[in-house]
């Protein structure tokens, strides 16, 4: 199956990331989390191009993109990031991440700063993914459970399966997924295998970027979407954190793909000042 608008660039000698490329406007610019691909935002992608130029980018090792030994860390991925908009030349760049996309943004943030960023929308990550006072601090869970989903599940294709199978019907939705639907969103985390991902996944749980989404809030206007099973820890750090940041809350982890409709309207309000 091939994506409207799709086209390659190289990032690095011989590696090359799959991005779609559609409309004309302010373009917008959406990262997916944790081996996932341009696939989960066709919805915003077919919506947002009537009024925007959107970019959906592959991560590499994601995917249609290069599948890689190397550079299967954030800091990668932020200057691939960074190379992505410069080949396309886009200037005032929306950007939009989800999840571990999220780290992807703050990293570019780090390395070229905020001069080419008209916004920014982050889905549903934490700055700082892991801390010993879990029950204070926005983290992706106590450090036990992180230890286990690193050394039990993403050992082998099977654990990375029941590992997605798992945060899929308890964390990504609010509802109960068909078995089409579960399958996938499971065959797309399978196309990262298991190796990169626990590479991907020890580099985001280790990431620390709080000083970076707290300047980058302070210089841009900035949306963070929080999903409701952690809605009262996430907001209350987001705010003490980047308080000049517009906060809303909406579905599961995955709301703009459950719930499509009232995420691109959050969107689009945000995008035209309201």
């Amino acid at each position: 199956m091939s994506l409207k608008g799709g086209r390659y660039i190289e990032v690095d000698p011989g590696i090359e990331l799959f991005i779609q490329d559609i409309g004309t406007g302010d373009p917008l610019v959406f990262m997916p989390g944790f081996t996932f691909t341009t696939e989960v935002f066709s919805e915003q992608a077919e919506y947002f191009s009537k009024k925007n130029r959107v970019i959906v980018i592959d991560p590499r090792s994601h995917g249609r993109s290069t599948l890689t030994l190397h550079g299967n860390d954030y800091a990668t991925h932020g200057t691939d990031l960074a190379k992505v908009l410069d080949v396309l030349n886009l200037k005032d760049v929306t950007l939009v991440g989800w999840s571990f996309g999220c780290l992807t943004i703050w990293e570019y943030l780090k390395q070229r700063g905020l001069t080419n960023v008209k916004s920014l929308v982050l889905v549903d990550m934490s700055p700082k993914a892991l801390s010993t006072n879990h029950e204070e601090d926005w983290v992706e869970g106590p450090l036990n459970d992180i230890a286990a989903a690193y050394t039990t599940y993403l050992r082998n294709s099977k654990g990375q399966r029941e590992f997605i199978a798992g945060y899929a019907k308890n964390v990504m939705v609010q509802r109960e997924l068909s078995e089409e639907e579960l399958n996938w969103l499971v065959e797309q985390s399978l196309r990262t295998p298991y190796y990169i991902a626990a590479n991907l996944f020890a580099s985001g749980m280790f990431s620390d970027y709080r000083q970076e989404a707290k300047l980058a809030s302070e210089a841009v206007p900035t949306l963070t979407v929080i999903a409701e099973h952690w809605a009262e820890t996430a907001v209350k750090f987001t705010r003490n954190l980047t308080p000049q940041s517009k906060i809303e809350v909406l579905g599961g982890h995955l709301m703009f793909w459950e719930h499509g409709e009232k995420f691109n309207t959050l969107l689009e309000n945000f995008l035209e000042g309201k």
